[in-house]
């Protein structure tokens, strides 16, 4: 996954496909039109909306990250991996927020913040860091700038963040499962699988910047 350089076009589309064909079915099953196939509950109509709201940003956040900000090649299996992530966070949370007959309130008004500070941790670091790159007299350089000097992989952070918020909106027990599968994931998986392609690629800068720099979640780990 790491260090891979071709562009990887038909993954990328693979993704951004997938993730339209999600949106299709969310807006189908949270506001049913010609067919009621999906209906499994009324459901309170301002917390759909806000669900549908937040899979809109979700979609055009990653859009643009698989176009743009990300430059290194996606393999099939991570493709296959983004896929079935996103279908649990569209597909998911839609669910189990639709059907949720609460009313919003002040602890959804705690979601919206939650999801959205997350969202900007994740695409600021993003787009601190491929600014920084575009500098020719970076290249080769270990970038630990922007929002990097607070946690190594602060940009895992910001999705842990955003899916807390996520979750929160459906008001359902079960959806707090995916934000803390996804903190699993990151800590026993792609941390260590990212840290030992950054050791081998930056050596000793990459050492001496784990050595004083959280690991994932700011003035804690």
């Amino acid at each position: 996954m790491y260090g891979i350089s071709n562009k990887s076009w038909p993954q990328r589309l693979t993704i951004i496909l997938s993730e339209c064909l999600f949106l299709l079915f969310v807006y189908e099953f949270l506001f049913p039109g010609w067919s009621d196939f999906f209906r499994l509950s009324e459901g309170d109509f301002g917390r759909k909306v806000l669900l549908f709201i937040f899979c809109i940003i979700v979609f055009l956040r990653m859009s643009f990250m698989v176009v743009y900000l990300l430059k290194r090649g996606i393999t099939w299996e991570e493709t296959g991996g983004v896929i079935f992530a996103f279908a649990v966070y569209y597909i998911g949370f839609s669910i189990l927020g639709g059907i949720s007959e609460e009313p919003l309130d002040w602890i959804d008004g705690i979601a919206v913040f939650i999801f959205l500070t997350g969202s900007v941790i994740n695409t600021l670091s993003e787009v601190l860091r491929d600014q920084w790159k575009k500098d020719s007299r970076n290249k080769g350089k270990l970038y630990t700038g922007g929002l990097f000097k607070y946690a190594v992989h602060i940009n895992y952070f910001g999705d842990v963040v955003w899916v807390c918020g996520f979750a929160l909106l459906t008001r359902n027990v079960w959806a707090g499962l995916v934000p803390l599968f996804l903190l699993a994931m990151f800590i026993f998986l792609n941390i260590p699988k990212h840290d030992s392609y950054l050791r081998v690629k930056y050596g000793k800068a990459f050492e001496d910047y784990e050595k004083v720099t959280k690991k994932l979640i700011p003035y804690i780990y």
